[in-house]
């Protein structure tokens, strides 16, 4: 396996370079920066850590058990670590954390920011399809899974497992970090910009949702799918609460019979479905997406004028997912999935419902690489897929 290992000099080359721009960094720059020390780690990075904007972070080879999640602010992570570690495990070997218990990791990656350098972190796809709420803290933050510029120091990674234990070991990839410097935020009039010539929707048939049949408000809009596709019509998958554990580090191992409910058009009325508070269900838009080379997105984590529930846990699309290659603006688009929680109440949903809203971000240079079948991206051609560990 193909290696990149970090020098332990700083260089400022990369940062000279970028001067003036704004926007995410992408695949080339962010090697670039792991050369240079910007990003560094004890153990050799490996070139299949980097993604078109974003590079997968590892854990390290012991979790935390603790009482409680924190943010430290005025403290390191360690001073708090200490107030509320209950035991530790050594995960070099491989270790399980617990269904509803709260684990701390020091992640093996740590980070020597430029001033002009920000960074925010996302749990990945197969992350959040397993019901895991994970996310970064660092030393003196005051938010979660954001890294503050010119941040020096490592990287730690809370994790709670809501359906199902997990088996976890050192060198595990969960998260992934983004990097970026000015404002790379779309406003909503760039948007609509980038719409009328690369439109992002598309309906089952692969054509494009023209510009003024969208919602665009600080964001774009997509709704839900309940009338399904294929012989079962399957539309959603629910958690069954009583499971056996998932090691993480086999794929396409378990029956995903033995861990989801499948819910199917049949078994709902007009394309309605009430969702059980503090379940946790897997679900499809209704729309195709597209995220052009040029561009990133994220879906907005919850909205409590929205509805009382959260609508994804990792919810970060790389540029060309969806994107089936050249400049043609027909048969594009792929489903997004969603990971779906609701709270204090039950909650109705139906078919063709506004259900999430994504925010879409610029890159400061094309990546080199994009989303889909040539990195060997899991969910590229995606309909409402459960998470890589389960059989397809």
């Amino acid at each position: 396996m193909k290696t990149l290992s970090a020098k332990s000099h700083l260089s400022r080359e990369l940062v000279r370079s970028l001067r003036g721009k704004s926007g995410y960094l992408t695949n080339r720059s962010i090697e670039l920066a792991c050369h240079e020390g910007i990003i560094n780690s004890r153990v050799s990075l490996l070139a299949s850590q980097f993604q078109p904007v974003s590079l997968d972070l590892r854990l390290g080879t012991h979790a935390y058990r603790i009482q409680s999640s924190f943010l430290p602010e005025n403290d390191t992570v360690e001073i708090k670590l200490n107030e509320v570690k209950l035991y530790e495990i050594d995960l070099r070997d491989g270790g399980i954390l617990e269904k509803g218990a709260i684990y701390l990791i020091p992640l093996l990656e740590e980070l020597d920011f430029p001033k002009n350098f920000q960074g925010r972190t996302n749990p990945k796809s197969s992350t959040g399809r397993l019901d895991m709420f994970t996310r970064v803290i660092v030393d003196h933050g005051h938010r979660f899974d954001e890294i503050p510029s010119g941040y020096k120091g490592k990287m730690y990674l809370e994790i709670i497992p809501r359906s199902f234990p997990v088996r976890v070991k050192e060198g595990l990839r969960l998260n992934q970090l983004r990097i970026f410097q000015g404002n790379p935020h779309l406003s909503d009039i760039q948007l609509k910009n980038f719409y009328k010539k690369t439109p992002i929707l598309f309906d089952d048939e692969g054509k494009p949702v023209e510009v003024n049949e969208v919602k665009i408000d600080n964001g774009l809009f997509i709704s839900l799918d309940l009338a399904g596709s294929g012989k079962d019509r399957v539309v959603a998958y629910k958690a069954k609460t009583n499971s056996c554990g998932i090691d993480m580090s086999l794929n396409r191992h378990y029956h995903p019979m033995d861990f989801w409910e499948p819910i199917t058009l049949a078994q709902i009325r007009n394309k309605r479905l009430i969702l059980e508070p503090e379940s946790f269900y897997i679900m499809m838009s209704k729309e195709k997406i597209c995220i052009w080379p040029h561009l990133l997105a994220e879906m907005v984590a919850y909205e409590p004028n929205s509805g009382e529930l959260r609508t994804h846990y990792a919810g970060f699309f790389d540029p060309g997912f969806g994107w089936h290659g050249g400049k043609s603006i027909k048969n594009q688009g792929t489903r997004a999935v969603m990971e779906v929680r609701p709270h204090d109440v039950p909650f109705m949903v139906e078919h063709g419902q506004t259900f999430c809203r994504l925010k879409f971000e610029s890159v400061i240079e094309k990546p080199t690489k994009v989303y889909g079948k040539k990195i060997k991206s899991n969910y590229h051609s995606q309909g409402l897929a459960l998470s890589k560990y389960f059989k397809e």
